[in-house]
């Protein structure tokens, strides 16, 4: 079958049956999200206020824990959701495991430094091997008098034992899975308007179980994530509870003047009767309904199609657009069910009325269309925290990076994030790639028992109920690294048809062909190490050289989909390495330093090292380690992406291998663990200009890549070259159109006599009036870099030759005339400098910061228009930088600038 192919309409009603008090898997209700559900009854938040206790030092039974007589004397107090790390961490229990190595000094961290622990057993001494209780006691709401109860676990790792005033409501035998819900009928053993007490047995996850992992990305804590790590809560209905409603929408591009929408939701009887009612939805001023009946115990999807309901048609419509394409429309759906002329329960969502599709190009590349428009994603790999915490600032923060960089799209590998992160890319427009991981037992298919694959079924229909409805969502992968096997991916697809999910679904993230679903159309070749810049130009599906092949899907080169992909490690600057490793280990790198990289292949940054130190010279400390650190990072990044922007749509899609780290990390990072932004982050911001004069190292040409959708007509295209002494070596002008979401080769530079060992390239490109609209800053080398392509694997492909910058440390020092201002603007403040290069001389990689005052630590997060910028002689320039105001702390902002030659 063609994966991308959506299930046709379902105008049937599907069923199950539920006895009362067994596990009902169902969406999360987000209480003032933009885009949540929403019940008649405000959810009541079982979040502060619980007690937590490993049961090796606890006697009493579930059924005695449960009940208000227990006293849980010297329990840890906690909030949900945590894990049980998490939690003694916070109560200061444990260190603050991200400094150093004191990860390593935590009790049941024996396992090998760099493995996956995922697939290691936990030791039998292991503070973790025995479960471990959490107890809450609360009120439940009187209100919820005569009421049906339910009682929701948004997740728990990895299985559990709940006992509910001293009744077992579930065992461990059935609440299994880290990706599943879980919702409790719970109405015969809650009393509302008096004291409850609800007590879970968590049990930790063992190397056989679909659970959780970060795979070579970074450590894991020694409890592999035990616990409660979403979030609990209560809600109450009438008879009937409704859950999940979803749009979903056909369009008829290119006009996209008419919408098809089906409209479906779930619907569960709390009771042990027949219940009869109505169905019904509205859409602005669109209302439909329908009769439903519901056998008692019953859960039922109930949907509405534009055939049986006409006015389900919309004409022209306000559609959903990621943030580069226009605007992300979102429109409002409120449902509700009555019965017996009362109503029972009622919901309500945010959508989007878009269309994706996919298909194959001429090399067989996945190609993205969204509303019948071309897309060439590009984005990054993302990472919860290593110990799950949430916090909804940091959340808007880094996608408020993600929307500043430019890109369009996130994957989810396994790490399927909550309500309000996908609330959050509905409204931002930013795209997300979801699907499981890989390298644990999630890929471990032969040794999967009949247990798992129903776990695994149920876990996927409690994920794709939860995502169907947000706009947000480009694909789903049913496998990472490796395609599922023909029974599990066709178990997949059958969920997938019978939930109508909407959107393209992927087999895996690699080359990998099935007999079920045929080719992916994506590859997942690496690299994941260092790679010169030049890689992803010279690398052609052709596989000119007599190269490896690294994958299956060819090498990383820019064609076809990359799922994952990076140019190496990403050495932060020097202020979040003194935070990661301490001021004792600062130099030289150390183990500390390996600690905070990867695992498997990835346990040094010695291949980055090595790398730095033959293209830029030998650092003679920390501060100029990092500076050339972010100078070869900021090259990297930036040239893969320029390479797949130039070759759309050969290249259709990319993802940075990753966008962040789940802690404190050396490697794979746009911005770092502490939200400081570095070289590869404005490498990357520079990359994805919405017009964008690029530099080929393949062939020394001059392109221009347009990312947005409008014609841009008049522009000119201006590129200089200079030596190291500024002298001008070469200037072309070219005036050129840019249409629409466009790529096109302007002209070549011819050889040029008389360039200094390193020499620069500037590109500098104006609208019709003269006004800078684009802009690139190239440092060269007159020594080739070559690659030895024989050597090629899955990770990297290794230099032969290196580019030589060490010529840069003969640029003269140059002092710089800066001016900076500072307004306010609601809760933000905007500090603009102003930078003059007085001198006969470059400024290069000027780097700015604005400080809490003098000599005080640095603003974050911070939204920099521009960063390690270059000033040519007699340059000026302004640069703004956006914060919370709050973060100033009543000081002043003062600026600090600093650079490779700058006093």
């Amino acid at each position: 079958m063609n994966s991308e192919t959506w299930p046709p309409v379902i105008d049937r009603i599907r069923t199950r049956l539920i006895p009362a008090l067994l596990i009902i898997s169902s969406s999360a209700f987000a209480q003032g999200a933009a885009n949540s559900n929403s019940s008649t009854e405000t959810r009541f938040a079982l979040r502060d206020g619980w007690s937590l206790q490993t049961s090796a030092k606890v006697e009493a039974t579930g059924e005695t824990i449960s009940t208000p007589r227990f006293a849980p004397s010297g329990w840890h107090t906690v909030a949900v959701p945590a894990t049980v790390v998490a939690a003694l961490v916070k109560d200061n229990t444990l260190p603050d495991p991200f400094f150093a190595m004191n990860l390593r000094d935590f009790a049941g961290m024996n396992y090998r430094i760099g493995a996956n622990f995922s697939n290691i057993a936990m030791a039998p001494d292991s503070p973790y091997a025995p479960p471990w209780w959490y107890r809450k006691e609360f009120t439940a709401p009187v209100s919820y008098k005569d009421k049906t109860i339910w009682l929701k676990f948004e997740g728990i790792n990895y299985r559990a034992s709940i006992w509910l005033n001293g009744k077992q409501i579930a065992k461990s035998e059935d609440v299994a899975g880290a990706w599943r819900t879980y919702e409790f009928n719970v109405t015969e053993a809650v009393r509302p308007g008096a004291e409850n007490v609800l007590a879970v047995q968590v049990f930790a996850p063992t190397e056989h179980d679909l659970a959780i992992t970060f795979v070579d990305w970074n450590p894991a804590p020694p409890d592999k994530n035990m616990g409660l790590w979403r979030e609990v809560y209560l809600t109450a209905s009438g008879p009937v509870a409704l859950r999940y409603p979803t749009v979903v929408s056909r369009l008829n591009p290119p006009a996209n003047d008419r919408a098809q929408l089906t409209v479906t939701a779930q619907l569960k009887n709390g009771t042990n009767q027949t219940v009869a009612g109505k169905l019904k939805g509205q859409i602005e001023d669109i209302t439909f309904e329908q009769e439903v009946e519901l056998a008692a115990n019953e859960m039922k999807d109930v949907t509405f199609t534009p055939t049986q309901f006409p006015q389900l048609v919309f004409l022209n419509p306000r559609l959903w657009w990621p943030a580069q394409m226009g605007n992300p429309n979102l429109y409002s759906l409120s449902m509700e069910f009555e019965t017996n002329g009362a109503m029972s329960d009622r919901s309500s969502t945010e959508f989007g009325i878009r269309e994706i599709t996919s298909d194959f190009n001429s090399i067989g590349g996945r190609a993205f269309h969204i509303n019948g428009k071309n897309i060439l994603l590009r984005g990054g790999g993302w990472t919860p925290d290593m110990m799950l915490r949430e916090n909804a600032q940091r959340l808007r923060d880094e996608l408020q990076y993600v929307r500043d960089m430019g890109l369009n799209t996130i994957r989810l590998e396994g790490k399927l994030e909550t309500q309000e992160f996908f609330d959050l890319a509905d409204r931002e427009g930013i795209l997300v790639m979801a699907g499981w991981c890989c390298c644990d037992f999630w890929e471990r298919w032969p040794r999967w028992k009949p247990e798992d694959f129903e776990i695994a079924k149920q876990s996927l229909r409690d994920q794709i109920y939860r995502l169907r409805s947000h706009p947000s969502l480009v694909m789903w992968l049913n496998g990472s690294d490796n395609p599922p096997p023909p029974d599990v991916e066709q178990m997949y697809l059958d969920v997938e048809k019978e939930l109508l999910w909407p959107n393209p679904v992927v087999s895996s993230a690699t080359g990998q062909k099935t007999s079920v679903s045929g080719q992916s159309g994506v590859k997942m070749t690496g690299p994941y190490e260092y790679i010169a810049p030049s890689y992803w130009e010279v690398d052609t599906p052709k596989g000119q050289r007599g190269r490896k092949q690294c994958n299956p899907g060819g090498c990383g080169g820019a064609y076809g989909f990359n799922t994952e992909t990076s140019m190496g490690p990403a050495v932060p600057p020097v202020e979040s390495i003194l935070a990661m490793v301490g001021k004792d280990h600062l130099w030289p790198i150390d183990d500390v330093w390996n600690y905070h990289a990867g695992g498997g292949e990835f346990k040094t940054i010695r291949v980055f090292r090595e790398a730095l130190a033959n293209r830029y010279g030998k650092s003679d400390g920390v501060e100029d380690f990092a500076m050339k650190s972010q100078m070869q990072t900021y090259e990297g990044v930036r040239a893969m992406y320029e390479a797949y922007s130039r070759n759309k749509y050969q290249a259709t899609g990319v993802i940075q291998w990753m966008l962040n780290n789940a802690w404190p990390s050396m490697i794979w990072h746009l911005y770092d663990y502490y939200l400081r932004p570095g070289g590869g982050y404005f490498g990357a911001k520079r990359a994805m200009e919405a017009l964008h004069p690029v530099y080929g190292y393949d062939d020394h040409s001059i392109w221009l890549v347009s990312s947005q959708y409008d014609d841009a007509k008049g522009l000119k295209l201006t590129a200089k070259i200079y030596n190291l002494d500024m002298s001008e070596k070469f200037n072309q002008q070219s005036t050129v159109d840019a249409p629409a979401d466009s790529t096109a080769k302007v002209f070549t530079l011819p050889d040029v006599s008389g360039l200094s060992p390193t020499y620069f390239l500037e590109l500098r490109l104006e609208d019709s009036v003269g006004k800078l609209v684009g802009s690139n800053f190239y440092w060269l080398s007159t020594k080739p870099e070559t690659l030895d392509w024989a050597k090629s694997n899955w990770w990297m492909t290794p230099t032969s030759s290196y580019a030589d910058f060490s010529a840069l440390s003969q640029l003269p020092k140059v002092k710089l005339r800066v001016s900076e201002r500072t307004e306010r603007k609601g809760d933000e403040a905007i500090t603009h400098v102003t930078l003059e290069n007085p001198t006969k001389s470059l400024a290069f990689f000027v780097r700015l910061k604005v400080d809490k005052g003098v000599k005080s630590d640095e603003i974050l997060p911070v939204i920099w228009e521009d960063n390690y910028i270059s000033l040519l002689p007699g340059e000026k320039r302004e640069v703004m930088a956006t914060y919370r105001a709050s973060e100033l702390g009543g000081a002043n902002p003062a600026v600090e600038v600093s650079g490779w030659n700058v006093e």
